[in-house]
């Protein structure tokens, strides 16, 4: 929009305005649009766009209002506008404000220009004509756009911008009070620290590729909970276009021609893919994927349960690796990855709640919120989207298990349960009494027994409370008593052994053996 602008104009008006319609509610369940990682992430990212233009000797213009009314202002204290230009989106409400905006130049008899932006591949360049043709499944799109089409080049900005016209005033960028919110705090836990803004996303990118080769490991460690460095963090700087899949694409095939080229490297384009395929599936459907039945209008009896909901949203669900993750995200405003995959299909699967409901809590509260990805993603898990496999369920203890083995991601937000060691953390209704009251924990006192549970989750209980076969209170003959006494003897010979032969691990194992 920007080199459009500069090549055909004399004058330049670069404006952002803050959209009251932003922070009303939210379509379904009326949670607030906008939460408040994201505000402030959105206020860094717009002053640090200021700063740009101003080191450049101009400046953004920032106004607060519906753009189709501010627009329709500018042109009537300006007098002489000839276009305006912007990036074209996907979705209905942005849809609805593009054509608001239409209105008010055609009345004004001013030019609308629109570019397509925001993807990996261009619209125009996609193998699929027309977009109807866009395939159900992401493999297929993938492989089709690897191997016929091109990604474009980026555009590189001009040193020196067209001036502003003389007499506008630039306008001061609220504060989150102003928008009817209050700022959010810092938690020092959190897995992203980082403020908004081009500068801070190329400062990440430089980190994450040059500065510590940690791309090169990217697929291995994509999956990890604790930190800024298993994953690249680009999402929230993309989903507000401060910085371009296209530059990210560039820059990842420098490094692999400059210093490696591995299955990592790819993984990274690869979900730039994803994303990719998700704006392309909303402008193929278009409501369709705001809608309960989803792409594939599938009719599931779907639940609207206030209280379990409230307990999915609120991290007490009393399954840890949920509420751990659910934590996270509401004191931080984000949620890695392999968190965001399970807690859907946990408010979906096994909890059985309409998706809509997870979906607008999402929206309010990601500080990467990006209405394509965020809806595709919730399609996809609910079983309605784009997933080729029938009946997709994650078990959530196998899960934890697998992604947070020894525990320390549920310690780090489910503080309650910090005395349970190790991979023990992801059952504690499992544990006897006397290991639960050693790591002070009482059940349904200082945390919640599970809401729900799922017949899968047992073939990957680690510690479950042993009895004995045999009561000996009740033995009633000798040979009983005989034979119990036999029985006791052969559990203290094989903890003897075990405890000579493992060793430091003896603590591992079962409290009965």
């Amino acid at each position: 929009v920007l080199h459009w602008a500069q090549r055909n104009a004399e004058h330049i008006v670069p404006l952002y305005c803050f959209d009251p319609r932003h922070y009303l509610g939210t379509h379904c369940y009326n949670f607030p649009k906008t939460g408040p990682f994201r505000l402030r992430f959105l206020l860094e990212s717009v002053k640090d766009l200021r700063e740009t233009l101003q080191k450049k000797g101009r400046n953004l213009l920032v106004r607060k209002g519906k753009p189709e009314d501010v627009v329709g202002d500018l042109i009537k204290q300006l007098g002489s506008v000839s276009a305006v230009a912007f990036h074209e989106e996907a979705t209905k409400e942005e849809q609805d404000v593009e054509k608001a905006l239409k209105q008010v130049c055609s009345q004004f008899k001013v030019k609308v220009h629109t570019c397509w932006g925001s993807t990996l591949y261009h619209r125009e360049d996609l193998p699929f004509n027309p977009i109807a043709r866009l395939p159900d499944v992401y493999t297929q799109f993938r492989k089709a756009v690897e191997t016929r089409s091109r990604v474009r080049p980026t555009i590189t900005m001009p040193e020196c911008l067209k001036p502003l016209p003389l007499g506008l005033e630039a306008g001061s960028i609220p504060s989150p009070e102003d928008l009817g919110q209050t700022d959010c705090l810092s938690d020092p836990r959190t897995a992203f620290p980082c403020s908004g803004g081009e500068t801070q996303a190329l400062a990440r990118l430089k980190y994450y590729f040059w500065d510590t080769n940690l791309v090169a490991s990217y697929k291995e460690s994509r999956n990890g909970l604790i930190g800024m460095d298993y994953s690249t963090k680009f999402a929230p700087w993309l989903a507000l276009g401060c910085i371009s899949p296209r530059y990210i694409y560039e820059q990842i095939k420098k490094y692999e021609n400059e210093r490696t080229a591995n299955q990592s490297t790819y993984w990274v384009i690869f979900e730039l893919l994803w994303r990719d395929y998700f704006r392309f599936v909303a402008v193929k459907y278009g409501n369709r994927i705001f809608y309960l039945k989803g792409l594939q209008q599938k009719s599931v009896p779907w639940k609207k349960d206030s209280k379990l909901f409230d307990a999915w949203k609120e991290g007490r669900t009393g399954v840890p690796f949920v509420d751990a993750n659910m934590r996270e995200l509401a004191l931080t405003g984000f949620m890695s990855n392999r968190g965001r995959q399970n807690v859907a299909s946990f408010l979906t699967k096994d909890l059985g709640l309409d998706w809509r409901m997870g979906a607008e809590w999402f929206e309010y509260l990601l500080v990467d919120f990006d209405v394509c990805s965020n809806y595709g993603n919730w399609l996809y898990s609910a079983g309605i989207g784009n997933d080729p496999r029938e009946n997709r369920k994650f078990n959530m203890i196998k899960q934890g298990l697998d992604y947070d083995n020894s525990g320390d991601y549920v310690r780090l937000w489910v503080l309650e349960l910090r005395g349970i060691k190790e991979g023990d953390v992801h059952t504690p209704w499992t544990l006897s009494s006397a290991a639960l009251a050693h790591a002070e924990v009482s059940l349904d006192g200082t945390y919640p027994s599970p809401i729900v549970t799922a017949p899968e989750w047992s073939r990957h209980v680690r510690n479950k409370p042993v009895s004995s076969p045999l009561d000996p209170l009740s033995l009633r003959s000798k040979g009983a008593a005989l034979e119990f006494t036999a029985w006791v003897s052969l559990l203290i010979l094989l903890q003897d052994w075990c405890f000579s032969s493992v060793q430091g691990h003896v603590g591992k194992l079962p409290l009965g053996l």
